[in-house]
């Protein structure tokens, strides 16, 4: 037992105390080597020199060196558990605890200047104008083998209307195909075709014929007419020569003045009838009725049906002015060939324009 001395201070009195007790505490322990939870437990509530240390006890700032050296220790740990689910994850590489790291936040900005992909345009397509065979068929003058030469009536309105076959003339008048509108005529002017001829079997109430094709297309009509119960259909005018245009149009502008006879009748060289492909039809039943009364009789009722199939259109269509100029002629019918036609009413079609893709035509 220590002697008490009177010199000494409470606090050094408590110190040496605490020596004394470690150092009695050293003297009972075995030789053998402590487990290191002995050993932690023995170092953290013992020294020789200050006696049991608490957590709550020790200097702050040594609580925050702890406290910094315990979340370094966690971030260290988090980097490892990172590395080893990318390596476990199928990474080929495993990443370092920096590259694990950098992974965190958003995404990475593309660098600039990277090239952008072009996309390459398509072909032009093939102009059938390039063609030799179909050039030399178009030569012929032949319209039904032209147009099969190119691929059938739709790849031949394709072809015109898109302009990839610039070869292909909407203003010879020798063709079927020919438009002739108030911005579109003849040339030359007074343009005559060659092969005008009566339609056999099909009542003409006037001495005017038409082009041999169209003839026996209007012959074949009138039969099916005919056949199919709708009544006769006769026809009142047919092809008219320039001259006769002339005189026809000026008698419409003696009666109703130059701005109706337009809507009514074309300027000469402008005329349809000119061509030999039109025809304006009547319906008959014993005698034979006027243009007026075509739209409401059983004979138009039929021809807006069935005209195509024949190879005719009813070219000034109701509500269409504004594209031809005229307005409705449910009598005049043209003439474009049976494969354009059958194109034409399968596509919807009201206007020779709007088919081949030409501009309207609403005035001179």
């Amino acid at each position: 037992m220590t002697s008490f001395d009177p010199e000494l201070s409470p606090r050094r009195a408590a110190r040496a105390e605490a020596e004394r007790r470690a150092t009695a505490a050293v003297a009972v322990v075995p030789p053998t080597e402590p487990s290191p939870t002995r050993r932690l437990r023995r170092e953290d509530t013992a020294s020789p020199r200050r006696g049991p240390v608490r957590w709550a006890s020790r200097p702050r700032r040594v609580r925050r060196r702890l406290a910094a050296l315990a979340l370094g220790l966690t971030v260290v740990v988090a980097g490892a558990l990172a590395v080893g689910i990318a390596t476990a994850g199928g990474a080929s590489t495993p990443l370092a605890a920096p590259e694990a790291a950098a992974r965190v936040g958003p995404p990475p900005v593309p660098a600039e200047g990277l090239p952008v992909p072009v996309l390459a345009e398509a072909p032009a397509p093939k102009s059938p104008c390039d063609d030799p065979s179909f050039t030399s068929v178009l030569a012929t003058g032949d319209d039904t083998a032209t147009i099969a030469a190119i691929g059938g009536a739709a790849a031949f309105r394709a072809a015109v209307a898109s302009g990839i076959a610039p070869c292909v003339s909407l203003s010879d008048p020798n063709r079927e195909w020919v438009v002739v509108n108030k911005k579109r005529p003849f040339d030359p002017a007074d343009y005559r075709p060659g092969d005008i001829v009566m339609p056999d079997d099909v009542r003409a109430l006037k001495e005017s014929g038409l082009r041999r094709t169209a003839a026996d297309a209007l012959t074949a009509l009138v039969r099916g007419a005919a056949d199919a119960g709708a009544g006769e259909i006769g026809y009142l005018s047919a092809f008219r020569s320039y001259e006769n245009q002339q005189s026809t149009y000026a008698d419409r502008v003696s009666v109703s003045g130059v701005e109706e006879a337009d809507r009514e009748s074309a300027r000469a060289g402008f005329s349809e009838h000119q061509s030999g492909l039109a025809v304006d039809i009547v319906p008959c039943d014993g005698s034979c009725g006027t243009l007026d009364d075509v739209a409401a009789s059983s004979q138009g009722a039929w021809v807006r049906d069935h005209a195509w199939e024949y190879g005719y259109i009813t070219r000034y269509d109701v509500g269409r002015i504004d594209v031809t100029g005229y307005e409705p002629e449910a009598w005049h019918l043209r003439y474009i060939g049976p494969e354009l036609a059958k194109a034409y009413h399968d596509g919807g079609f009201t206007t020779l324009e709007e088919f081949f893709g030409l501009p309207a035509a609403p005035t001179y």
